[in-house]
């Protein structure tokens, strides 16, 4: 995969950037990537429909399935762990 060095960064981006990666939970690298796939347009929209299709095929294989718990309780557990 290519890479790409930016030197000389204005103070102000990279305080920008650097908050909204420790927002995010992500790293200052990862954080680039996303900010510059929106930039320019290159969301990755085919990776989430591609999910969306095989969530919808495995929905019609397998039918709705209940939750033995609601998802509000699941995610507290999950937070909580």
């Amino acid at each position: 995969m290519p890479s790409l060095q930016i030197r000389n960064i204005p103070d102000d981006l990279y305080q920008t950037l650097a908050f909204r990666a420790e927002r995010a939970h992500r790293s200052l690298a990862q954080q680039a990537i996303i900010e510059l796939r929106e930039a320019t347009g290159c969301a990755n929209s085919k990776h989430r429909n591609q999910i969306l299709e095989r969530i919808t095929l495995h929905v019609e294989m397998q039918g709705v399935q209940t939750l033995s718990s609601p998802p509000e309780k699941l995610l507290r557990e999950d937070r909580e762990r």
